[in-house]
């Protein structure tokens, strides 16, 4: 029997990339599993790839989360796992970077991190978990991606703290840091700006299995204690020098 078994997990940025091989990983172990993306069409799509249950909206709109979140709740459901996915990732060095800019890097890669979170609180279960999809960006100095490296610092620095805070409800928290991972989000323009740069891939068997257990288990961190795993989520087949 999976440790998956009848868990309840919320996946947002569902539609391609990390968070599609995830949810398809955790279906495959035995979790009921929603996803939430932009872009209907893929969602759709996603979803019949892999059982998924589908709710159109974006998670930087907290509406579209209170939709997710009603759906949970209307199928009589609770949530055992958030997995906080969806986000962005723009060039910008910085003389070019701009108020709108920064604005959205933030807005979808911050704020949206939190009202994930928070509004799943009333629904998590004690004793569940929380996953931050951050990235290796957060520690090093990627140049032309500060407004990017200083966004997936801010995730990082909410894991720390969320999990102080809901210690007192067994509910861990980790901020996962994949580097660069070939996911339709980022594969155009990292083609041209590093042509020769070898991509993670994301659903290479091993390193997929690595991210589940390291979700499911409650070694991944004690309540009060944050966690890091600082390696391509759900797969890398090798290292960068410069990741994402």
């Amino acid at each position: 029997m999976s440790k998956l078994d009848n868990k309840v997990a919320v996946i947002t940025g569902g539609s391609s990339g990390i968070g599609l091989a995830t949810a398809q990983r955790f279906i495959e172990e035995g979790a009921v599993v929603y996803v939430t993306g932009r872009r209907k069409q893929e969602l759709e799509a996603a979803a019949t790839k892999t059982g998924a249950i589908a709710v159109q909206g974006d998670a930087s709109n907290p509406a579209d989360l209170d939709r997710l979140y009603d759906a949970v709740r209307n199928d009589g459901r609770r949530v055992d796992v958030v997995v906080a996915n969806a986000g962005t990732a723009e060039i910008a060095r910085l003389e070019d970077v701009t108020d709108e800019h920064f604005d959205s890097v933030f807005n979808i890669n911050v704020r949206s991190a939190m009202h994930t979170v928070s509004k799943a609180l009333p629904l998590l279960n004690d004793g569940g978990s929380i996953v931050l999809v951050a990235s290796v960006s957060g520690r090093v100095g990627t140049s032309g991606m500060s407004v990017y490296n200083a966004s997936k610092a801010a995730v990082r620095s909410f894991a720390r703290t969320w999990a102080n805070e809901l210690k007192g409800r067994n509910i861990r928290v980790n901020a996962l840091s994949p580097g660069t991972t070939d996911t339709p989000n980022v594969g155009s323009w990292l083609d041209e700006a590093y042509p020769a740069r070898p991509l993670g891939l994301r659903e290479t068997g091993a390193r997929t299995r690595r991210f589940l257990q390291y979700v499911r288990t409650r070694h991944a961190s004690r309540p009060g204690h944050s966690g890091a795993m600082s390696a391509p989520v759900v797969s890398a087949v090798r290292r960068q020098q410069e990741p994402l």
